[in-house]
């Protein structure tokens, strides 16, 4: 079914959040307290963001975790993910995302979609986004100036293009390739510039 709407103004703020949604003081909160006691290990923080935040984004989410866990880094990330539009928000993980994860052994955070809010960009180090009009609606929500940290997942594979949306392709095998591609990438090159272990 198509989707509409949904994006809000950095002027509109968290007012637009209810007791379903994600309180904006406990993310902002959550991501200080997330910065590590140990400073010589900082935490790595990496939102992905999409559409609706049940497909896409939770996806890549998922796959991003379980890469650091085995890669025994678990404890060095802060990892989530979000909307730009309040369609799902509150839903769980589109369930033929969720199916295609478990058939790959990917385990599923447990996650409710949530929008992202004005004034979270400067908690993450890395704000990784699916595809264009992701990055359209974060100027609107951010403003042009915070927009620094963002980028496409399929430029960290060396690609202009979107990962497709699966809620309107139903391909979650050509999605979940694209966000395995993209995780695996990207952690390759926090590793470089952070200096983890490989």
């Amino acid at each position: 079914p198509p989707r509409s709407g949904g994006f809000f103004s950095s002027a509109e703020g968290a007012s637009l959040f209810s007791p379903r949604r994600a309180n904006s003081d406990t993310i902002l909160k959550a991501l200080e307290l997330k910065k590590g006691t140990d400073m010589s290990e900082p935490t790595v923080k990496v939102l992905f963001i999409c559409h609706g935040n049940i497909c896409r984004s939770t996806m890549a989410q998922c796959v991003m975790q379980q890469l650091v866990d085995e890669a025994g880094l678990g404890e060095r990330f802060t990892i989530d993910s979000a909307a730009t539009t309040n369609e799902e928000i509150g839903m769980p993980i589109h369930p033929p995302a969720r199916d295609k994860l478990r058939a790959e052994g990917v385990p599923i955070v447990p996650h409710r979609a949530r929008r992202v809010i004005a004034g979270e960009h400067g908690g993450w180090d890395y704000i990784v986004v699916a595809d264009d009009e992701n990055i359209r609606h974060l100027k609107r929500i951010w403003g042009p100036e915070n927009m620094g940290k963002v980028r496409k997942l399929m430029s960290y594979v060396g690609e202009t293009r979107d990962v497709a949306d699966p809620w309107f392709t139903r391909d979650f095998d050509a999605t979940y390739d694209d966000v395995t591609a993209g995780c695996q990438a990207l952690l390759a090159q926090i590793r470089a510039e952070r200096g983890l272990p490989s």
